[in-house]
């Protein structure tokens, strides 16, 4: 598709290339754009009708809009400013460099620029950097009648017509009505009659990911937000929720693998930035692993007496690193998704200790008759080895689930528990039990 397009642009056939782009979606012809070269872009973008280009210009990665931006005259941009719903341009703006965002502001209604002013004073990650101010609001006293003129006039700005929030003159909601409603009930019916009073909101200091979990929890299409004098101020729709849960989920993989958050997108993050980002937690991990150094050499005398019980250390080792990740794994998902709390710490710990019972049973007994009667180890290092695997795996499963748990607790991210630090965590374990039962067992 991109070739066509690039085809299309060099041999100059433009009516071509407007008739290609009408019969694509705006996503798709953003997707286009993405591998056209600069000179390009800008002949491309500027065949695409006006309103199409704005919903084109929204989807466009940062640095294409930034290019856009500089490339084309002011009042080409001030068509698209205004277009753009709110919350789009505030997104925009925060991410551009200040001298782009003087021409941006230059090129804004007064009245624009003072909502986008206010938008920037609220916190990052809050209800109130996410919200949009253009929904549709009807008075209690109006009819279906009135409401259904009010709505055919006044909402060709409105981000979301699906939903109408009923407010007073003091701009405190009373409830909300879908148009469906309005359209099955009689004209002279009053919206107080048929308007839902149970009204979901959410204030403007509220966290972002809460807000997706009561938009998941309550299934919500769109969610009014209130400043703290209680009064509607804006909306949240749930295309800006999925974009919160992508960015979190895109964040804790990243905190899951011991890489510092980074929400560029790979291909376009320099390999310097990407080196950075990693770095620092592997050191990290690589300082706390020689505790498991410091035990070998503590038990050196174990080692030297049986020479073997080296071989079953990586065998150790990996396999409690691997159940403890499979407990944090599941409890960090858990927690993120609300179906686990910090007051369920005892229930969890319990349901994996009970787990770990299982699978340590099921792994010792497979391990020792690999080890005993197919590899011909002695009876005693062989019970040595595989009653340190039973403990091992019960240790990491435990402490698997409970760190996440704590680390909520404590107010830190549950997914820098994750596999690397677990692994680490429970090698220490491992190595001590194994040694312990060693000198024990084998009367070293």
């Amino acid at each position: 598709m991109v070739q066509i397009v690039s085809n299309l642009i060099e041999e100059r056939k433009i009516l071509e290339l407007s008739e290609y782009f009408a019969n694509l979606n705006s996503v798709d012809i953003a997707k286009d754009m993405v591998d056209l070269r600069n000179e390009d872009i800008v002949l491309a973008f500027r065949i695409l009708p006006k309103d199409t280009a704005v919903e084109v210009f929204s989807y466009l990665e940062l640095d294409m809009q930034e290019y856009i931006i500089q490339s084309i005259t002011d009042s080409e941009l001030k068509d698209i400013i205004d277009k753009l719903f709110l919350d789009d341009t505030v997104d925009i703006i925060e991410e551009l460099p200040s001298h782009i965002v003087k021409k941006v502001l230059k090129n804004t209604s007064k009245e624009k620029r003072e909502f986008i002013n206010q938008f920037l004073k609220y916190d990052e990650n809050t209800a109130g950097a996410m919200m949009t101010i253009e929904f549709l609001d009807l008075k209690e006293s109006m009819t279906v009648k009135d409401a259904i003129k009010y709505i055919r006039n006044d909402s060709l700005d409105k981000e979301d017509v699906d939903t109408c929030f009923i407010i007073d003159n003091n701009r405190k909601i009373k409830g909300t009505l879908h148009l469906k409603e309005l359209i099955l009930n009689n004209e002279k019916t009053l919206i107080e009659d048929i308007m839902n009073r149970n009204i979901i909101c959410t204030s403007t200091v509220e966290d972002q990911e809460v807000v997706a979990s009561e938009f998941k929890k309550y299934d919500l299409t769109c969610m009014p937000v209130l400043d703290k004098e209680d009064r509607l101020v804006g909306i949240i729709t749930v295309d800006d929720v999925m974009d919160i849960i992508d960015k979190e989920n895109t964040e804790d993989f990243q905190k899951m693998a011991a890489i510092q958050p980074n929400e560029e997108s790979y291909l376009k993050t320099p390999v310097l930035e990407l080196a950075k980002h990693r770095v620092i937690w592997l050191l990290v991990l690589m300082i706390s692993a020689t505790f498991t150094g410091s035990i070998i050499k503590k038990f050196d005398d174990v080692l030297q007496s049986v020479v073997i019980l080296a071989a079953f250390i990586p065998m150790l080792m990996d396999t409690g690193g691997n159940a403890g990740s499979q407990s944090s794994t599941l409890v960090i998902r858990g927690l993120a998704l609300g179906d686990i709390e910090i007051k369920d710490y005892l229930k969890v710990m319990f349901k994996e200790f009970r787990v770990s019972l299982i699978v340590a049973t099921v792994l010792a007994s497979v391990n020792f008759l690999r080890i005993y009667l197919l590899e011909r180890t002695e009876l005693a290092i062989s019970i040595t080895v595989c009653l340190s695997l039973f403990c091992t795996v019960i240790i990491a499963k435990v402490v698997g689930s409970l760190l996440p748990i704590v680390a909520k607790k404590l107010k830190f991210d549950p997914a820098i528990m994750a596999s690397p630090l677990i692994t680490t965590i429970v090698d220490t374990f491992a190595l001590m039990i194994y040694f312990t039962l060693a000198k024990v067992l084998l009367g070293i």
